[in-house]
């Protein structure tokens, strides 16, 4: 149930601890002890405190989800999704219900 990189310490993890701990130490000091390139943080700083481009999109999975009590997959829930005026791949669909650890129950 698991994904691959669970558990793992991504280089995005680090950026994010960088970022917080940049009041009290000097980055340049923080991204050697993270051993990640300079501009790799600078990269994830920027992402950081961007919006998210699919927020719209995730509420309106959480509510079609639990409308259907959990039984609509990421195809169904796609095509629902149509419905709502939302036209996105079904493989976006199926990444982002990933993440936020929406699952179809099959029933017996």
């Amino acid at each position: 149930y698991f994904s691959s990189n669970a558990g793992k310490i991504t280089t995005k993890i680090k950026a994010q601890v960088i970022y917080e701990l940049k009041s009290i130490y000097e980055v340049v000091a923080l991204i050697k002890v993270a051993d990640i390139p300079r501009s790799t943080y600078y990269y994830w700083e920027k992402r950081l405190n961007r919006e998210d481009k699919y927020s719209k999109v995730k509420a309106t999975i959480q509510s079609i989800y639990h409308e259907h009590k959990g039984r609509y997959g990421y195809r169904r829930i796609t095509k629902e999704l149509k419905k709502y005026g939302f036209s996105h791949n079904p493989k976006t669909i199926n990444r982002l219900m990933n993440e936020m650890g929406v699952k179809c129950l099959v029933r017996m």
